[in-house]
C-alpha cells in the first residue's frame, strides 16, 4: 500500500478552500427626501434585504447564509450612504463565532456618511462560542454634519445553554474621522484565558456580556438622558452602564452577567437616546 502523503501546502489549500468568504456593498441616496438604494453588490455567504420597516428612512438587514463564522471565515461590508439620506442597519440574527483550530475569523466593516447623512448601525449580537477567534476592524469616515449612532454587543458564551468561553480570540478595532481628522480610537483585545480575564474586578468582574454605544454629534444631553434613565427604569438596569461625552462624541459602555441582561439594558439605553432597534431584535 502507498502512503499518500500530503504537504503543508496543500493542507493550506484545502483549508482555504473550505472557509467561507462573503462581501456586502451598499450605496444609498436620497431623492426628495426618501432614501433608496442606488447600488447593491452582495458576495458569498452574506447577503442584505430591505423590509422598508421604517418610513422615516431605509432599512437594511444582513444575513448570513452560512450560520455563523469560524476560524478562516473573511466577511466584509462598505455602506455609503449618500448626502441627506438616511439608513438603518442591522443583522437578521445574532453573529455566532465557533471554535477554530487556530486561524481567525475576520469581519471588515467600512462606512462612509455623506454631507448630512444619517446612519443607525444596530446589528444583533456577536455570540463567541469557546475557543472561537475573531479578529473584527471597523472604520468609518463622517462628513462634518453627518449623524451616527453605533452599537455594538459582545457577548462570551451561551449562560442560557451553560456553555462558557473559557479561552479564545477577540480583537475590535474602532476608527472613526470626521472631515478626514481621527476623532475615535479603541481597540478591545482578549487573548487565551479569556475567562479568567474576565473574572477579573478591574475587567469584567465574571460579567460575560459587554456593549459599546457610540453618538456622533454627541455631549452633555445624552449624558443626562441615559443617567436619568438609571434614575427612572423600572427595577433599574440589570448590569452596569456608564456613558461619557467629549469632542462631539458620547460613548455608552454596557457589562452584564449574560446576553439578555445586556439587550435589557441596550434597548432601554436606545431608547434614552431617541432610536428604536429593529423589530427583529424583538422577535
Amino acid at each position: 500500500m502507498l502512503a499518500t502523503r500530503v504537504t503543508n501546502a496543500e493542507q493550506t489549500r484545502t483549508f482555504a478552500a473550505n472557509r467561507a468568504t462573503g462581501h456586502i456593498a451598499l450605496s444609498v441616496s436620497a431623492h426628495d427626501g426618501i432614501t433608496r438604494r442606488t447600488r447593491v453588490h452582495e458576495d458569498g455567504s452574506l447577503r442584505v434585504r430591505f423590509p422598508n420597516a421604517t418610513p422615516e428612512a431605509l432599512e437594511a438587514v444582513l444575513v448570513n447564509t452560512g450560520g455563523g463564522m469560524t476560524g478562516g471565515d473573511r466577511f466584509s461590508i462598505e455602506m455609503d450612504v449618500g448626502e441627506g439620506a438616511s439608513l438603518i442597519a442591522g443583522t437578521a440574527a445574532a453573529e455566532k463565532i465557533y471554535r477554530s483550530s487556530g486561524t481567525e475569523a475576520e469581519m471588515d466593516v467600512r462606512l462612509m456618511l455623506a454631507q448630512g447623512a444619517r446612519l443607525a448601525w444596530l446589528p444583533q449580537e456577536t455570540i463567541l462560542f469557546d475557543r472561537a477567534r475573531l479578529r473584527r476592524r471597523i472604520e468609518i469616515d463622517l462628513a462634518e454634519d453627518a449623524s451616527l449612532i453605533l452599537a455594538e454587543a459582545v457577548v462570551f458564551g451561551r449562560a442560557a445553554m451553560d456553555e462558557a468561553m473559557a479561552e479564545g480570540f477577540f480583537t475590535d478595532a474602532w476608527r472613526i474621522r470626521r472631515g478626514g481628522k481621527l476623532i475615535y480610537a479603541d481597540t478591545a483585545r482578549l487573548d487565551g484565558a479569556i475567562a479568567e480575564r474576565m473574572a477579573q474586578r478591574a475587567v469584567t468582574h465574571g460579567g460575560i456580556a459587554i456593549a459599546t454605544v457610540l453618538v456622533a454629534p454627541g455631549g452633555d444631553g445624552q449624558l443626562e438622558q441615559v443617567r436619568a434613565l438609571g434614575e427612572t427604569l423600572e427595577g433599574g438596569f440589570s448590569g452596569e452602564v456608564g456613558i461619557s461625552a467629549w469632542n462631539g462624541l458620547a460613548v455608552a459602555r454596557l457589562c452584564a452577567k449574560d446576553g439578555a441582561a445586556l439587550r435589557h439594558d441596550l434597548v432601554a439605553v436606545l431608547a434614552a437616546l431617541g432610536t428604536t432597534v429593529p423589530r427583529l431584535w424583538l422577535q
